[in-house]
């Protein structure tokens, strides 16, 4: 367990500092980095699958399903700044290897978010849903060691 905590921190080969032991005792706790996640994640899951049951729903299901799948994911994807931190986890989203996938799963959420409140397109909003699923998939393999 600790040797994940210390991936997950970024401190894997080297010793702590006095400024990391410093950021370390003002951070929230593993315990609690944990549940936070797990409530966050949860929560994310939670929105998809109600979308997809408000998908059946005449004439706004459309709408529903694609506000509710993209704040699913933008929660699912917030979780993981509980286990990383807020600021590493930006700083990985943007390396040179997953910085296109960072983008095109950002445009998808922004676009799925245009087209169903300021556009009113269900069509366009589906189809970009389901580019959103796509994207977030190739962002999520983008962290896989030499899954691309």
């Amino acid at each position: 367990m600790d040797k994940l905590k210390r991936v997950l921190s970024g401190r894997d080969a080297e010793e702590p500092s006095g400024l990391a032991e410093v950021l370390d005792s003002t951070s929230l706790g593993w315990g609690t980095r944990v549940k936070g996640f797990i409530a966050c994640f949860a929560i994310g899951c939670l929105c998809s699958i109600l979308g997809s049951c408000l998908l059946w729903i005449p004439k706004k299901g459309l709408v529903l399903f694609a506000v509710f799948y993209t704040l699913g994911n933008i929660a699912s994807l917030g979780s993981t700044m509980f286990l990383m931190g807020p600021m590493k986890q930006l700083k990985r989203m943007f390396e040179p290897t997953r910085l296109i996938a960072t983008i095109v799963m950002l445009l998808c959420l922004i676009l799925t978010l245009c087209s169903a409140f300021w556009w009113r397109k269900a069509g366009l909003a589906l189809l970009f849903c389901i580019l959103q699923f796509f994207a977030m998939a190739w962002y999520s393999i983008s962290f896989i060691p030499y899954a691309r």
